[in-house]
């Protein structure tokens, strides 16, 4: 399986970036992908997509495993990986 990790550091605490990434979680929706939040940490569950996101106070983390699914659809990972950036840098500053 492929993986994809990005780190994004913010300043916005746990609950101001949790608000600031709506738009990057309607993004995942789009493309049929869901978070479960438990805390500060949501399970990321989609069509050959899973993987977590986690807000600390100072960085958001997404970690991404591509399965068969996916790589049968043509997602690639390094250019998941720079939409997953652009959007973070988009939704935290």
């Amino acid at each position: 399986m492929s993986k994809v990790h990005v780190r994004k550091a913010h300043s916005l605490g746990v609950e101001g970036a949790r608000v600031a990434l709506e738009s990057f979680v309607g993004e995942l929706a789009k493309r049929g992908a869901r978070l479960e939040w438990a805390g500060p940490t949501a399970q990321v569950k989609g069509p050959g997509v899973s993987g977590t996101v986690e807000i600390s106070p100072s960085a958001v983390e997404v970690s991404i495993q591509l399965g068969l699914l996916a790589r049968a659809a043509g997602v690639k990972a390094d250019k998941l990986e720079a939409s997953i950036s652009k959007r973070l840098q988009e939704a935290l500053g």
